[in-house]
């Protein structure tokens, strides 16, 4: 495998497992050092166990630090472990968000906030926190925010989620008049149905997005990773403020999963 990544350090939250879990051994196996974030301390920790027992003599390191990654006083901390491990951050990659079902009626003030602090708030503080490392280094970087398939098409029971995920691309465009002067790209994923453990929980979910998937099938976290690196590596120095939608064409079409 080429070691694309040797000798830069990225930054990942909400990584314990699923998509964001994928993208960190990607980029170990690829040469980064990765701080491996999720809230989920247990699964940090196993994360970062299974990284390492598949790494080679070649691959980047990887450490845990498990914590809240919506709390701005935490996401300092972690970008400055990163340095301290280290010495630098140069991918920053704000994956932790969380999905809570409920339409206009039901969705209540809590409900909204949790959603909000750490898909919006938690994202934009650690683009401004690494970005500003970035900057001290004055070597440039790249920053990627997840975002998702209903951030471009309606989805029932998902108004706030939704509203997060429109947000941070929107935000990928605004941060692009900061960041380029930097020589800092900022750009976001939109995965579409994609098999993890928790989709992988629903017996309903595969053949159900199967039908209504063009390609035939709900994505993987493979699938999501591949575009996540491509955007993060080099030879995309010149792709910023974009999305990439990864869905096997269902925005296109847009058939809503009703069994």
């Amino acid at each position: 495998m080429t070691q694309i990544f040797i000798n830069k350090t990225a930054l990942i939250t909400g990584a314990g497992i699923g998509i964001g879990f994928a993208i960190a051994k990607a980029l170990v196996q690829q040469g980064a050092n990765v701080l491996l974030n999720d809230y989920d301390e247990e699964a940090a920790q196993k994360a970062v166990e299974t990284i390492r027992a598949e790494s080679t003599a070649a691959s980047g390191q990887c450490e845990a630090y498990p914590g809240d990654a919506s709390n701005v006083i935490f996401i300092q901390q972690m970008v400055e472990k990163a340095v301290s491990l280290f010495g630098s951050v140069d991918l920053a990659i704000a994956n932790a968000g969380i999905t809570i079902f409920g339409d206009i009626f039901t969705t209540t003030p809590e409900a909204f906030q949790k959603i909000v602090d750490l898909n919006l708030r938690g994202s934009f503080f650690l683009a401004q926190t690494a970005a500003k490392q970035m900057r001290e280094q004055g070597k440039g970087g790249s920053v990627l925010f997840m975002s998702s398939v209903v951030g471009h098409q309606a989805h029932p029971g998902l108004p706030v989620y939704s509203m997060t995920k429109a947000g941070l691309e929107m935000l990928a465009k605004q941060l692009v008049i900061d960041f380029s002067p930097l020589g800092i790209t900022v750009n976001a994923v939109a995965p579409g149905a994609t098999l993890t453990e928790r989709t992988l929980d629903d017996p309903t979910y595969v053949p159900i997005w199967s039908r209504i998937t063009p390609m035939g099938r709900p994505g993987t976290v493979d699938d999501i990773t591949n575009a996540a690196l491509f955007l993060l590596a080099p030879a995309s120095r010149h792709i910023t403020g974009q999305s990439l939608v990864v869905d096997g064409g269902w925005t296109s079409v847009s058939p809503p999963p009703v069994e």
